[in-house]
């Protein structure tokens, strides 16, 4: 079977994992050429406690607002939604830091030479809130409850791959053969690992940085692993 030359990544710039995955299919693309269309799918909504605002409820909501931001960038050009993302994640994910806060919001689009003032544009523009919410449900109608999620030109999608450790080079491309190859059994499920504790402590010290800069309560709704679902208080 051919490997696909697009997909449709579908992310929350406050998932840990969908970061993780994010550095993994940039490798693919850098060796193969791939076309990634980043994608947004809202973990606060989602998770949602009842009784509480929805994200886009608010003035401003962690994950939700960021992704607004993104639909602006990508409604201008897909190459700055993806520095953004790289940038915005990398700051979350890997230096701890607070991209939620719009200070640090603004620093981090200047960083990627956009206007800081993007911010503000993005939060009264209200289209941004319907392209954000046409993509979340997008995955809901697919009967997906999480990130990353992958559409592939078939039609099919997957969750995943969720991993800790972004494997680089002939890894990488081994990797993607793994995944586009279940594109062959549309019948196939689940395929998981079982996490023993030393798992879990492995899990724990990729994520310090997003615990440490996370302003949130995390929710585990037993969908494969914890921390991953984020809910603005």
């Amino acid at each position: 079977m051919t490997a696909p030359a697009e997909i449709d990544f579908h992310l929350d710039p406050m998932c840990p994992f969908a970061y993780q995955t994010s550095v993994w299919i940039r490798e693919v693309r850098a060796q193969t050429g791939l076309e990634i269309n980043w994608r947004f799918f809202s973990l606060e909504e989602v998770n949602r406690v009842e009784g509480k605002k929805h994200p886009w409820e608010r003035d401003w909501s962690y994950g939700w607002s960021l992704m607004r931001i993104g639909a602006l960038l990508r409604r201008r050009d897909m190459t700055l939604l993806d520095d953004w993302y790289e940038a915005t994640g990398r700051a979350l994910h890997v230096e701890g830091r607070k991209p939620h806060d719009p200070e640090v919001a603004r620093e981090l689009l200047a960083a990627i030479g956009a206007d800081p003032g993007t911010l503000d544009e993005a939060i009264t523009d209200q289209e941004t809130h319907d392209e954000v919410r046409a993509d979340h449900e997008r995955v809901i109608r697919a009967g997906g409850f999480g990130v990353p999620t992958l559409f592939f030109p078939n039609g099919q999608c997957l969750f995943g791959p969720v991993l800790i450790d972004p494997p680089t080079g002939a890894a990488a491309l081994r990797l993607w053969d793994l995944v586009t190859g279940m594109l062959e059994f549309p019948g196939l499920y689940e395929l998981q690992r079982p996490k023993s504790e030393q798992d879990q402590a492995a899990i724990a010290r990729t994520l310090q940085p997003y615990l440490s800069g996370r302003d949130w309560v995390s929710i585990n709704r037993g969908q494969v692993i914890p921390f991953a679902q984020p809910v603005g208080e």
